[in-house]
């Protein structure tokens, strides 16, 4: 018995497997087209490219024009600059000019508001350091060259006025500022130097010498030696120039201090030496010394031009002598045996 074959029902199943293929194919092709062609139109019509201008130098309503004709919208920052030349112009902007964007990018603009002040103050009157730390507060977080800066060396003159008082500057007060500005003071030394008498020192014990020189206008200079047979510990034994003597002020006077009668195991006799720098003026000087149990003792104020400043001390050991000028600490040092 042999098979027979339904040859047109396998003609009908390949028929409509190709067809299947067939449709299938088109349908893949068909939608590879339509990413293809979304992907093109989704590219034409993204965001176009723009360089950025220049716009560095030029007023805000300019700027601001270019900016729109790139379709680039800006950032405005203000900021206080070192010129009243530029206020109101463009001194930095961000992205940097030539930088390639897309279109609708924010551009950083800082926008001039000329200097903080515009015009020379009057500083006649006042005090010079007063003045040069006003200036130094004033500019130090601008992070460039100062609007105003002192010339130095100043010039000094004698005067009635305080020491350290400004008789005269340059610029005069009132004139324009357009830029960085020079500013010439002329300071007063104080009086001019007049003939003082010497006060007696030889007798006076350390703490009341150093009472009498801080009320006077002398320099000086102390030296130490042992106590002799007939003479009294921890005082001033010899003086130069002797008293009484016609000196101009700020002239130095030698003073001689015999070693204290009693010096404790923990104390210490010492002399406290430091070279101040020479000033045009007497500037007042303070040594004070911080004991081991935190007190503070004052050992001499004076008004001091400069050189070498020395003091005789009796002190606990652990003791910090501190030296102030103005104010402001120069130099400390610890005592030890």
């Amino acid at each position: 018995m042999g098979i027979k074959f339904d040859f047109s029902s396998i003609e009908d199943y390949v028929a409509s497997h190709l067809r299947l293929f067939i449709f299938s194919t088109a349908g893949l092709v068909l939608l590879v087209g339509i990413i293809a062609v979304s992907v093109f139109f989704m590219a034409v019509s993204g965001e176009e490219q723009t360089m950025v201008p220049d716009v560095r130098g030029k007023e805000i309503t300019e700027a601001l024009m270019e900016l729109q004709v790139k379709e680039l919208y800006p950032r405005l920052q203000l900021r206080y600059s070192l010129t009243s030349r530029d206020k109101g112009l463009i001194i930095e902007q961000e992205p940097m000019p030539g930088t390639i964007v897309k279109a609708g990018r924010r551009i950083r603009l800082v926008v001039s508001m000329g200097v903080i002040i515009n015009k020379v103050e009057n500083f006649i009157g006042r005090d010079i350091d007063d003045v040069r730390m006003d200036l130094q507060t004033l500019y130090a977080s601008s992070g460039g060259l100062p609007l105003l800066s002192l010339k130095e060396p100043l010039m000094y003159d004698f005067s009635q006025e305080k020491p350290g008082t400004i008789l005269a500057q340059k610029p005069e007060p009132g004139n324009d500022i357009s830029g960085p500005l020079s500013l010439e003071f002329v300071v007063s030394r104080g009086p001019e130097r007049r003939a003082v008498s010497v006060p007696q020192f030889t007798g006076l014990s350390l703490a009341a010498a150093l009472e009498v020189l801080g009320n006077t206008g002398f320099n000086f200079s102390f030296d130490i030696k042992e106590t002799y047979p007939g003479e009294q510990g921890g005082t001033v034994v010899s003086q130069k120039p002797p008293a009484n003597s016609s000196l101009p002020a700020n002239t130095a006077v030698q003073l001689t201090v015999t070693t204290p009668e009693y010096i404790a195991d923990n104390e210490v006799f010492g002399l406290f030496s430091y070279k101040i720098p020479l000033n045009p003026y007497p500037l007042s000087v303070r040594l004070e010394a911080i004991l081991p149990s935190g007190e503070r003792s004052r050992l001499i104020t004076i008004n001091f031009i400069g050189g070498d400043f020395k003091i005789p001390y009796k002190l606990p050991v652990g003791s910090v002598l501190v030296l102030s000028m103005l104010n402001r600490e120069l130099y400390r040092e610890t005592v030890i045996h």
